[in-house]
């Protein structure tokens, strides 16, 4: 998969503008709610978990300028000169210095959690991705404060359970 951080890169180099500053690949697929999480195996939730971190870490940096892919530079009338270049370069770079062995280490480790933690993590994970990102633009605070709400019940349910 093309991350936006390898697009920006390869574009760079080629000298155009990138193609859009937020991953196409760094979107949530679904939403799960806890019946849905606590029947998938540990290793589901863990693939499920390492995807919310690579949509985090991909999309983060750039909340304040898009929260969906298909925003340029140029949309948001940053200059394409060489100096801007290499500050999304040394971004993408980051990106995926960070990224490499913090996937490794969940893979890794992540199976030795408790599973109830683990839903209860994810869940968290989808949180923040969901106010940041999905009802960025598109959510009153009321209904953000109620999708909230409702996660923390369910949190606090789980933890009962």
């Amino acid at each position: 998969l093309l991350t936006a951080t390898n697009s920006l890169i390869a574009q760079n180099k080629k000298g155009a503008a990138p193609e859009s500053i937020i991953s196409k690949v760094a979107l949530i697929k679904k939403y799960y709610d806890l019946k849905e999480l606590k029947e998938m195996k540990k290793g589901e939730l863990i693939a499920l978990y390492t995807e919310r971190i690579k949509v985090l870490v991909r999309t983060l940096p750039y909340i304040a300028l898009a929260t969906k892919p298909g925003i340029t530079m140029a949309d948001l009338g940053i200059p394409s000169d060489s100096e801007n270049k290499k500050i999304f370069e040394a971004q993408a770079d980051a990106t995926e210095n960070f990224l490499e062995p913090t996937i490794e280490f969940q893979t890794k480790i992540l199976p030795y959690s408790d599973k109830n933690s683990l839903i209860i993590s994810f869940s968290c994970l989808s949180l923040l991705i969901y106010l940041s990102i999905e009802s960025y633009n598109y959510l009153e605070y009321s209904e953000i404060h109620a999708y909230h709400k409702n996660l923390v019940n369910t949190i606090a349910k789980s933890q009962k359970d």
